[in-house]
């Protein structure tokens, strides 16, 4: 499993519509092309959002997905307007796994 691991600086007072376009990029990318999916954290900076995805492998991260989806496109050009910067801190492959689900209650 490979992990792309995420450093995003929004510019301030946009953290709403960032969440909103991010998680419908997200949406389209695990639905198109092949992604796991992707979490998306905060940080003590306000302006700073972490976010990492999975993918079965480094190869299907790298394809480039062309997605022509006009909710998908708009989505995205939102999440841009957001940013003050993009950075891709890690690019990680797995070696030892015990992330678990939390019990059922």
């Amino acid at each position: 499993m490979f992990i792309a691991v995420y450093e995003f600086e929004i510019k301030e007072g946009t953290e709403t519509e960032f969440r909103k376009a991010w998680l419908e990029v997200t949406k389209a990318i695990y639905q198109n092309c092949g992604s796991f999916g992707s979490r998306l954290h905060t940080s003590d900076n306000p302006n700073i959002l972490v976010g990492y995805a999975q993918w079965p492998d480094r190869q299907q991260w790298e394809k480039d997905h062309k997605l022509t989806d006009a909710l998908y496109l708009q989505a995205r050009q939102r999440m841009k307007y957001c940013l003050v910067q993009l950075k891709t801190v890690y690019q990680l492959e797995v070696s030892d796994d015990y992330l678990q689900a939390p019990p059922a209650t």
